[in-house]
């Protein structure tokens, strides 16, 4: 019995984990728990970078900051605009923070 009460909690604990809490854990705007908020601040087409005074990225576990990213498409630039309020997704790709999903507010 004493080894099976730490398995049994172990096999609790991952499959609370596995199904997640999803309660208040959506963007109200999007509806997504992905997306962050952020003004972009500077756009570079050449090297296809973004740089963002963003929130919280609850998905990276970083505070709100002001940072370049890449973009995962360049086309992602297209219709951009410097001071422009957007919802993203940010995640690392290769070892690089990168936007992966971009939305104009």
């Amino acid at each position: 019995m004493k080894k099976l009460l730490p398995l049994a909690f172990a096999l609790l604990a991952t499959a609370a984990a596995a199904s997640g809490d999803h309660t208040g854990s959506h963007d109200a705007a999007h509806g997504d728990a992905g997306m962050s908020m952020g003004t972009i601040t500077k756009i570079d087409t050449q090297w296809h970078r973004l740089t963002i005074d963003h929130g919280p990225l609850e998905n990276l576990g970083m505070e709100g900051m002001t940072m370049v990213f890449e973009v995962s498409d360049p086309a992602m630039l297209d219709g951009l605009a410097e001071g422009q309020e957007i919802a993203f997704t940010a995640d690392r790709v290769k070892g690089k923070l990168t936007v992966t999903e971009i939305a104009p507010e």
